[in-house]
Order: C-alpha cells, then structure tokens, then sequence
C-alpha cells in the first residue's frame, strides 16, 4: 500500500456564509468551486474553495454556521492551516493582508519564514513561500498544518509508521512532518497537549488526506481497523469516496479519493455558481434553497 502522498482538503466551521466567501474569494483570491449542503446536517451549507483547476492538494472546505456557537481551540483539532505562495511574493502578501485591516505576525512556525493571521471568523492561517518562482502571487496549494494532538506520540507513530511521512526534525514545541509526494505537504504536531478543544465557529473540523482509488480506500479502512482504529463505512460523498476515523490523538481524520471530482454535476466554467444538492436531498430543494441563506456569488 502506497504512503499518503498528500492532503484532499481541510474542512472548517466558519460564521456566516457570505463573509466567508467574501473572505476567501475577495482577499485570499481563490475560488468557490463548489455550493452544496453538508451531508450529515443540510441545513447547513457546505461550501468549497480551490484554485481555479480544482487541484487536488488545494481545497478548503467550510460549514457556515449562522448561530453564535463559537468553538474552543485545542486539542483534538487541526489547528493553523498554511497556504503555499510563489517563491519571492511574501512581500506582496504582507503589504495585501495589511490593507485589508488584517493583523499579521512573522513567525519561524514551519522552519521558515511564516506570516501567520487569522480569518473574518477567527480560524487560524498562515502563508509560507514555496519554491517555485511564478508570475502572480496567487495561492498555489496547501503548504501544510498544525496538529493539536491529545497524545503527540500516538499521532506520530500514525503519521510515520503507517501513513508513510517522513519526520523531518523537532522545531520548538513542534514536532515537524512531510508527505511523500510531489506536493510536501508540511505537518506539525504541537507538544505538549493543549486543553481539550470544543468544535464551532472558528475551528477546523477534519483534515482530509488523499488516496488514488475507491481500491486504495479500502485497503486503509482495512489497515487502520487492523491497527484498531474505529473507522467508518465508506461514505459517497458524490465528488469523492471516503472514510473517516477519530486518531489516537482525538483529531478526525478523512482518507478521500481523489476522483470523480467536483466537474461530474457542473463543468468546470460554471462550478460553485449554484447549489448542487445530492440526490437523497434533490426532492427537498425548495425547502433548502428557502432556509439556507443566499449568496452572494
């Protein structure tokens, strides 16, 4: 069985719809590439962010919640997400950001020059330059993650013993990872445990990560209950197949095909530019489309 090469997506719980588009698409420039419900709950939008080709490696995704249940950062969460820029734009960001009236800080948090800031809903980001020179300053994929694992030894031996990172070296209070795949995505585990964190506004609710084939998914729900992890029955989530499992350090993990993709109900000029909803859900369209709030595409 083949290392995980990569992260699928990163999944969030975020305030109002509209601000979080207005965010993402407006002031970090990537685009809504999907409008749908979230499968467990649908009354609730499931909106997701990428680049302008859907790469895989580069989607965020987001419940928008339009209560006041705001969340409680700690472990058993993902904590800040990077994104990855052109080598040689981090001035053009920090000089963007801070116009935008976004605070910023300059950390060493991933080894290396890091601008760390948060969102409209005060989920926590950072932008990290790759090596890759390139004409814009646009967003390129994901750069990596922060883990707030509950046990840091068990997630470690997880991520290096039988998802196949590498570990690259202990940076602070970090213990630092890479994926083996063209993309490096970067992970790092924060130690000592935090407090226990509570899921709402402003936290991440999964990290998704990337396997080939439906084949392929089966072989890790077979290896993660060989390993005696409880993972679930595999979930058709319409753009992808997945499984899903609660790591020995309390974060949810997603393992995600990367096919069909997010082209199957809408072609690639139009997507995100209506709500799609899966069929177990199409006969209910009228009562969504009236309780869901509207956007502002």
């Amino acid at each position: 069985m083949e290392a995980i090469k990569r992260i699928h997506h990163i999944s969030a719980i975020v305030g109002d719809p509209n601000e979080n588009l207005k965010f993402y698409r407006d002031v970090l420039g990537l685009r809504l590439i999907k409008q749908t419900v979230n499968f467990d709950d649908p009354g609730v939008y499931h909106l997701y962010f990428g680049d302008q080709r859907t790469t895989p490696g580069t989607v965020i995704t987001f419940f928008p919640w339009t209560n006041d249940n705001h969340g409680r950062k700690g472990s058993g969460q993902v904590g800040r997400i990077a994104f990855r820029v052109p080598k040689g734009s981090m001035d053009y960001w920090k000089e963007h950001l801070t116009a935008q009236n976004i605070h910023i800080e300059m950390t060493q948090l991933f080894g290396k020059e890091t601008l760390e800031f948060n969102d409209v809903h005060g989920l926590e980001l950072a932008i990290v330059e790759g090596e890759i020179s390139a004409n814009h300053s646009d967003i390129v994929d994901f750069h990596g993650a922060v883990l707030l694992s509950a046990n840091p030894q068990a997630t470690k031996d997880l991520l290096t013993g039988i998802m196949g990172l590498n570990e690259l070296d202990v940076e602070d209070q970090n213990h630092h990872f890479e994926t083996v795949g063209q993309e490096k995505h970067h992970i790092l585990t924060s130690i000592p445990p935090q407090p226990a964190g509570r899921f709402g506004i402003g936290t991440v609710h999964h990290i998704a990560w990337s396997v080939p084939t439906i084949d392929a998914l089966k072989e890790w729900q077979s290896t993660l209950q060989d390993n005696e992890f409880g993972v679930t029955e595999v979930k058709d989530r319409n753009y992808f197949n997945s499984i899903y499992t609660k790591e020995k350090g309390k974060i949810v993990f997603e393992f995600a095909t990367d096919g069909p993709g997010f082209d199957i109900d809408e072609d690639i000029q139009s997507l995100g530019s209506m709500l799609k909803l899966p069929e177990q859900y199409e006969h209910k369209r009228q009562e969504y489309e009236t309780l869901l709030p509207k956007l502002k595409i």
